[in-house]
C-alpha cells in the first residue's frame, strides 16, 4: 500500500458500497483514498455516513478500491494496493503507517505501537490516534487490541460488533 501524508485532503469524489459490514463509504481525491465511512447502527455518531449512503460518482481510485476491499472481503486479497492519503499530525501519522505495516491476520498491542514508534509509555495516546484513523480496514486498525487481547473499542461501523467481524474475517483471536 502507498501511504502518503497530505495536508490538503480535498475529496472531491466518493462512491457507497455494500459489504458484509453494511454499507461503506469510500472518499478520493483523484489519487488517492483519502477516507472510508463504515455505516453503523444508527446508534453512534461515528457510524453515520458523510454523503448519507448516496450513490456518488467514481473515479480510478475508487473503482480500485471497490475491487480490493470485495477481494477483501471475499477472502482473496490479504493486503491492499490503493494508493491512500490522509491528514494528521505526526504522531498519528507514525501510529498510522505502523497500522499499515501490520500485515493481514496479525495484531498488535496499543502498547506495542508506542514501542514501535519510539513513545514507549504513550499507549493511551496511541488509542486517540488508532481511533482517529480515517481509512479503515484499509489501514487497519481493527487489529489493535489491548495488552491482554481485549478489544477496547472501535470507531468504524457498529463499534465493536464491527471489530469483531473485521477480526474474525482475519481469524484474529482476542480475549472476550
Amino acid at each position: 500500500m502507498t501511504a502518503r501524508p497530505n495536508t490538503s485532503l480535498k475529496s472531491n469524489a466518493f462512491v457507497t458500497i455494500d459489504s458484509p459490514l453494511g454499507r461503506i463509504e469510500i472518499e478520493s481525491n483523484g489519487r488517492a483514498v483519502t477516507a472510508v465511512t463504515i455505516e453503523g447502527d444508527g446508534n453512534a455518531d461515528y457510524g453515520r455516513l458523510p454523503h448519507a449512503g448516496a450513490t456518488g460518482a467514481p473515479d480510478h481510485v475508487l473503482d480500485r478500491a471497490k475491487l480490493e476491499l470485495d477481494e477483501y472481503f471475499a477472502g482473496s486479497r490479504r493486503e491492499f494496493t490503493v494508493p491512500v492519503e490522509y491528514a494528521g499530525t505526526s504522531f498519528q501519522q507514525d501510529v498510522w503507517v505502523t497500522i499499515a505495516n501490520t500485515p493481514f491476520g496479525e495484531s498488535l498491542s496499543y502498547g506495542d505501537i508506542a514501542d514501535r514508534i519510539g513513545r514507549a509509555g504513550a499507549g493511551r495516546a496511541v488509542g486517540g490516534a488508532v481511533g482517529a484513523n480515517p481509512i479503515p480496514i484499509i489501514i487497519g486498525c481493527h487489529r489493535i487490541l489491548a495488552s491482554n487481547r481485549r478489544i477496547t473499542g472501535y470507531s468504524g461501523g457498529s463499534g465493536i460488533a464491527t471489530k469483531k467481524q473485521l477480526l474474525a474475517l482475519e481469524g484474529i483471536s482476542y480475549a472476550d
